[in-house]
């Protein structure tokens, strides 16, 4: 499959919604995630409500436009979402992208389906889910 394929008109236009996720100051607890296979990296920053699910986030991306498309759909989608919902989707998209299990339900992620055959790319694409398990997993108890 070339890069042509790849890189689709959607893909760069969801990476281009990231001008709109900046990092926030008053995040509750961050992550970082990078992947080994390309070197991208990402973090981000998380804001808690009482009941320890998303109330805002925050993204700082340096990866290529499939990563950035990634986090753009986990951004759409994240806010609302508990630690356990972040964790389960991090480990069925990883099982989807090495060809393990159906799509998972994670709205809009069928737009990456052309970078399932990239496996060069899939680390990039699982960036936000991974920093953002590794944010919630040192947030504080819900009281």
């Amino acid at each position: 499959m070339s890069a042509a394929k790849l890189y689709t008109p959607e893909v760069l236009g969801l990476a281009v919604e990231l001008a709109a996720v900046p990092p926030i100051p008053d995040a509750d607890v961050t992550g970082q995630a990078r992947s080994p296979a390309c070197g991208s990296t990402l973090s981000v920053g998380l804001r808690l409500d009482a009941t320890q699910r998303v109330e805002a986030l925050g993204l700082q991306v340096c990866a290529c436009a499939v990563g950035q498309a990634a986090a753009a759909l986990f951004a759409r989608a994240a806010v609302g979402r508990e630690a356990d919902s972040i964790v389960m989707a991090h480990q069925q998209i990883a099982r989807w992208l090495a060809g393990e299990a159906a799509l998972p339900d994670w709205p809009d992620l069928a737009m990456l389906e052309p970078a399932r055959a990239f496996p060069g790319r899939h680390g990039a694409i699982l960036l936000p889910w991974q920093a953002a398990a590794s944010a919630l997993s040192r947030a504080p108890s819900a009281a």
